[in-house]
């Protein structure tokens, strides 16, 4: 079997293993194509209608791209080690729900995306016959190889090399543009490690600079940042007036999740659930909302259809202090209107080093190679502080 796909990011993706056809044309795979990779960023950049269906084939040929660097230099790579890793780096977002990591604590309470994917996979290896053992074991690095769960989940892996990329062709955001090639082509294994040969150490450098831009300019974007807020905040209500008796009815899968907040144990029964939620399920929720008796389901719901998003202020003003105040609002229901939001982001950790190879010499962390203070690589978090408000003459009572 061979499968060639045209992608707009890295151009042909030939596919050439029937266990990989097999996975990509799984139900469980193809609903990826119905969750938006960003969200609701296309609310600021119109272009990002990119899905995780997407990502996930762009990171597998990535990985294929890499394993073939690692052969041409001589490290030894099976068949069943080549499957494998394509196979883990291809489902590593089949756990992703809804609106992907912004509703990830609503729906289901306390269960990460990657516990959900882990969980899939076995349930797929059950149906493919043990085939997907090996690549369960480099996702969750119990492989005594250590680099391919490195090219799967790390500072430097190819998950992130194909989200920048893609996420900068459909955002726009030059800025974003990461030489994947060139890193790709750099990467070498040196004890069982992941590492980046030194003359390719000017393309790290740039590639931490892209992924910070994309962060600041794309994923915690104050309006992106503001739209996802206007969806966390409805569920939180939703949570609210359940815990007062009164439950929302859909009428799909998100029924059964709608109906406790209580954190969840991954069963089949949850999982049978879960896999029938898209985006279009959340969409048909807030549709459906949009005349709801309750003031905050009702503006929500109508803000995020018309797009009128909430704002965001370095400083409450006495003013607007006063204006808030002498609203009509109820001081039960204002909190979510006027809140404070911390945003974190760490642009490099020390705790899972990016490793350069300096010819003839041993590896050395890229913290203590690199020069760019601007990175602020030692820095855990940055924080800023937003307060989210509409404006009070579109809040109907």
């Amino acid at each position: 079997m061979h499968k060639i796909i045209n992608d707009p990011v890295h151009g042909f993706i030939s596919i050439r293993h029937e266990l990989l056809l097999n996975l990509i044309d799984h139900p469980y795979f193809q609903r990826l194509r119905h969750i938006l990779q960003l969200g609701l960023t296309n609310y600021v950049y119109p272009g990002a209608n990119h899905s995780r269906f997407h990502h996930a084939l762009g990171a597998m040929h990535l990985m294929m791209q890499a394993l073939e660097v690692l052969k041409d230099k001589n490290v030894e790579i099976s068949e069943e080690e080549y499957v494998a890793a394509c196979a883990a780096i291809l489902l590593h977002d089949i756990g992703h729900g809804p609106f992907s990591h912004t509703l990830e604590k609503n729906i289901l309470n306390g269960i990460h995306h990657e516990q959900i994917s882990l969980y899939l996979m076995h349930q797929l290896n059950d149906t493919f016959e043990g085939k997907l053992m090996l690549a369960i074991q480099m996702f969750q690095n119990q492989y005594d190889r250590t680099f391919f769960h490195q090219l799967i989940s790390s500072q430097l892996d190819v998950d992130r090399l194909d989200y920048l990329s893609r996420d900068s062709y459909f955002t726009g955001v030059k800025e974003g543009k990461v030489n994947v090639d060139r890193i790709l082509k750099m990467l070498n294994v040196y004890d069982n490690q992941l590492v980046v040969e030194e003359k390719g150490v000017l393309s790290i450098e740039s590639y931490l600079i892209a992924r910070k831009i994309m962060y600041w300019q794309v994923y915690l974007h104050k309006a992106v940042y503001g739209a996802e807020m206007l969806l966390v905040k409805l569920f939180e209500r939703i949570d609210a007036l359940r815990k007062e008796k009164k439950y929302i009815q859909v009428g799909n899968s998100l029924d059964y999740f709608l109906k406790s907040s209580e954190s969840h144990q991954l069963n089949d029964e949850i999982i049978h659930h879960f896999m029938q939620l898209n985006d279009n399920a959340v969409w048909h929720l807030v549709y459906k909302l949009q005349d709801h008796e309750d003031v905050v389901l009702r503006n929500y719901s109508r803000a995020l259809i018309r797009r009128n998003l909430l704002k965001s202020i370095k400083k409450i003003s006495n003013s607007f202090d006063e204006e808030i105040k002498a609203s009509s609002l109820e001081s039960s229901i204002k909190n979510y209107f006027v809140f404070v939001e911390k945003i974190r982001f760490k642009s490099y950790s020390k705790k899972q080093e990016i490793f350069i190879l300096p010819k003839n010499a041993k590896p050395i962390p890229f913290s203590q190679y690199s020069k760019l203070n601007h990175l602020e690589l030692n820095l855990k978090k940055q924080q800023l502080f937003y307060f989210f408000y509409p404006k009070l003459d579109f809040i109907i009572e």
